[in-house]
């Protein structure tokens, strides 16, 4: 199996999962086996829908302050969670493909593997409410056709993710493109680099 169809098949089945109770409090049950790859990118994608809602429900003109401040404390840690998965995604392919002699004409891709599979598992919650919102009853034709058109888009920019993953992942098997994997470092959540923490010690 290409590693795009195991990503687009643990996608949709957490996407789905989530989607059974549609509560951002609900509990996860990621059924795959601890550590594996399967389990983080379903863990992966569950991060991303919980935080898809978050992000519907902080933008409610009608929230509370106090409710905003706690979703937009919720929603930093949950993008600290996404980042980290995604380099710990990108330290199993680095360690997967660690006895790999790259190429003299080797190349370093524009982006790790693991960034382009979070894309894909963001791809899987994009198609997932535009296809609701396609198949809607209460609203107009005019609406229906602009998210049906949106939706084919979505689901070409699908295959051509997929496509580009698995391209990506053969070079690199094949010692045509090499890969590293880089700390994101973000500032803002460290009390030792960001200056509005720090001055307050």
């Amino acid at each position: 199996m290409a590693f795009s169809n195991l990503c687009n098949e643990i996608f949709d089945k957490s996407v789905s999962d989530y989607h059974i109770a549609d509560n951002i409090d609900a509990e996860m049950k990621n059924l795959y086996t601890l550590k594996t790859i399967e389990y983080y990118l379903y863990l992966k994608n569950w991060i991303d829908a919980v935080q898809w809602h978050l992000e519907d429900i902080i933008r409610d003109p009608q929230i509370e302050a106090k409710s905003a401040l706690g979703l937009k404390r919720r929603i930093d840690k949950s993008n600290q969670d996404r980042t980290d998965l995604v380099e710990l995604i990108d330290s199993y392919f680095f360690d997967k493909y660690k006895n790999i002699k790259p190429l003299p004409t080797a190349t370093i891709n524009t982006e790790s593997p693991a960034w382009a599979i979070d894309r894909l598992s963001i791809l899987a919650l994009k198609i997932y409410h535009m296809r609701q919102e396609a198949e809607r009853k209460d609203t107009t034709v005019e609406h229906h056709a602009q998210c049906q058109s949106k939706l084919n888009v979505l689901l070409e920019q699908k295959k051509d993710l997929s496509v580009a993953i698995d391209q990506l992942l053969a070079d690199i098997e094949a010692g045509k493109k090499y890969m590293k994997v880089y700390k994101q470092m973000k500032m803002y959540n460290d009390p030792a680099l960001n200056p509005v923490l720090y001055a307050k010690k």
